[in-house]
Order: C-alpha cells, then structure tokens, then sequence
C-alpha cells in the first residue's frame, strides 16, 4: 500500500494500471501544476507492461524510505492518457450514418385518368345534355339566323337521350341537303326537337334511340358548313318559321330569338360562342325553350 495516499485515489490508479497493462504499454503524464495539467511542463515516461497482479506489489522487505519515501509521499496523483482509452473522458455518441436518417413518407400521387384510346369518341359531360360538337376538327362558330352555323369537319352527336325523326342527306330546303332532326327523351328540355342540316350525312335511321355518345351524322367541309337549332315539333323545318315565333325563314331578319336560345344551350354545354352571342334577336321565344 503506498503511503500518504487516500484509499480512493489509489484504487483508482491500480485499475488505470492493470488496463494499461492489459493492452500492452502506458503513458505516464505528470500533472504541471496544482489543479491544473499544463501540457507544455508535462513529462513523459513510458512504463513497461507488467504482468497481472504486479500493479500495487513490493518485494518483500522493500519499502520507501528516506528521500525516496518523502518523494513518493509528495508526488501529486497522475493521470493516465491513451488515444483509445481513458478514465477521464466522457463518452461521445457515435454519429448516426445516413441509413439513421428519419424516412419521410411521401403521399403517391392521385392516379390519373388513363389516356383515350385513339379513334375512340370524347367522353359526354355526364349531366343530362353534353357538347354535340366536341369532336369537329376546326370548329369555326359563324352567324346566328334560324338556328345556329358552324364550320369545320368530323362527328355530331345529339345533345342528350333522344329518338331519331328525320334523317336525310338530299332535302331540297337546306344547302348541302341534309336534314337531320330528333326529338329529346330526357333533361329539361325533353319533348322539343333539334335539328341538324346542311353539310351532314346521316348515321342514323328514323326512329332509332340515341344518346350523348352516339354519332348521329359526319360533318364535311363544304361551302356552307352546318347550322343546328330547334325544329319545330313535327320536323318539317326550323321553328323560327312558325307564327308563334315570328314566322322568320331562310331571308331573316337575323338573328332570331329562337337561334339565340339554341346559342345559349350550347354555350353552356361548352360550344364556343358565336359573334352574334348577347345580341338583340328578333321574331317571338315561343314558351317552352330554353331563354335567349
């Protein structure tokens, strides 16, 4: 037991020894000065690994004396330093690598609508009347007169549920000879007839039922283009001709109040608008249709 020492601070500096030991060779740093290690005083002396049980033991007999002993007794506690260990230095958390990294959770994208098929028809609107000229390439809006003209090439479709009333590519009272009319079976309007004539060839026969998604004629690019409106109830003509509407024909004047209720359907439905959209019209809207 070395003398002058507290119990404590002996025990302390046997189990310092007997790691040191255990891993080969130990470095001894004597403290500079009191409280205070100075690095730049500090003496360095390297003590050979003793074997186990050796840390603390004497030789029999053997003990300080003298100067010896009056060293010993005021040497000061030293502190034993390794790179890789040390009683003296408090234990630092390993810094956590990438695969520590807190995983966000991103929300999958909304699925999307798949693509159309090519060369099948555009979808209707899913309401009880839909765009009847959805499909026309190079649809061109023109004039407001009995009904309503437009030009451009490709499929017409009825504007909701319907039947079939005429359905001709040579009528002599339009230009371009077709003449297409069915009467609506659903929605707010059901009960009045459209029309479809001029540049038209029918796809459809007399009687057959037909809804938003059937092609009831082909569009061509003629000279005059197609006109569509309300007919009146029996399909002999355009309903501006009536008296209750103004009896307007083919001469104007244009545009008729019974072509500007047709125009709004179909801005509502999505047909762009004509230049005579919001107009004045003339003639009578007869009660039943659609306001102007």
């Amino acid at each position: 037991m070395l003398q002058g020492k507290p119990a404590k601070a002996t025990a302390v500096t046997a189990l310092a020894v007997s790691a040191a030991a255990a891993a080969g060779a130990v470095t001894q740093w004597s403290v500079g000065g009191s409280g205070h290690p100075a690095a730049a005083h500090a003496s360095v002396t390297s003590v050979p690994s003793a074997g186990p049980g050796a840390v603390g033991r004497q030789p029999a007999g053997a003990g300080p004396s003298g100067p010896s002993a009056a060293a010993l007794t005021a040497q000061q506690p030293v502190l034993l330093f390794r790179p890789d260990f040390s009683l003296n230095t408090a234990s630092h958390p390993r810094p956590k690598g990438r695969h520590h990294r807190p995983v966000s959770v991103v929300a999958a994208p909304p699925a999307s609508t798949p693509p159309q098929a090519s060369g099948s028809p555009p979808p209707a609107s899913g309401g009880p009347y839909s765009n009847p000229l959805r499909a026309v390439t190079g649809l061109v809006p023109e004039r407001v007169d009995m009904g309503v003209d437009f030009g451009g090439s490709g499929p017409v479709y009825p504007i909701g549920d319907a039947v079939i009333t005429n359905a001709t590519g040579d009528s002599s009272g339009w230009p371009g000879g077709g003449w297409i009319t069915y009467r609506l079976t659903d929605g707010p309007d059901a009960g009045l007839v459209v029309y479809v004539a001029e540049d038209v060839t029918p796809t459809v026969a007399v009687g057959e039922a037909v809804t938003p998604s059937t092609v009831i004629a082909n569009m061509y690019n003629g000279s005059d283009g197609i006109e569509t409106g309300w007919a009146m109830p029996d399909g002999a003509s355009s309903e501006s001709e009536m008296p209750e509407a103004g009896g307007i024909g083919g001469g104007g004047p244009f545009p008729t109040m019974v072509g500007l209720s047709f125009e709004n359907l179909l801005l509502s439905l999505g047909v762009p608008a004509s230049p005579d959209a919001g107009s004045s019209g003339y003639g009578i809207l007869p009660p039943g249709y659609p306001a102007a």
